[in-house]
């Protein structure tokens, strides 16, 4: 089964990638730019698996940069109150 086949599995895989970066002392904000350049490359690269990466990647669609970045911030805001 792919990561992006099932929307859980694709969350612990960005919340562990997001636990690496900020191991290796990343802050919040060069966290949330690599999340926004994956989303975008997802969103134009990656045909969506389950509803709710269609559901992301409708979003990003309509989305301006700005709230693109936000999507991205929210993700990360996501997996990161997972692990507390």
């Amino acid at each position: 089964m792919s990561i992006l086949s099932d929307f859980q599995e694709w969350k612990n895989f960005l919340s562990q990638r997001v636990n690496q970066a900020e191991s290796m002392g990343m802050n919040q904000e060069t966290i949330n730019e690599l999340a926004y350049q994956i989303g975008d490359y997802l969103a134009q690269g990656v045909d969506p698996e389950n509803q709710q990466e269609r559901l992301l990647k409708d979003l990003w669609s309509v989305a301006d940069e700005e709230e693109q970045r936000t999507l991205a911030g929210l993700m990360v805001k996501m997996v990161n109150d997972g692990e507390k």
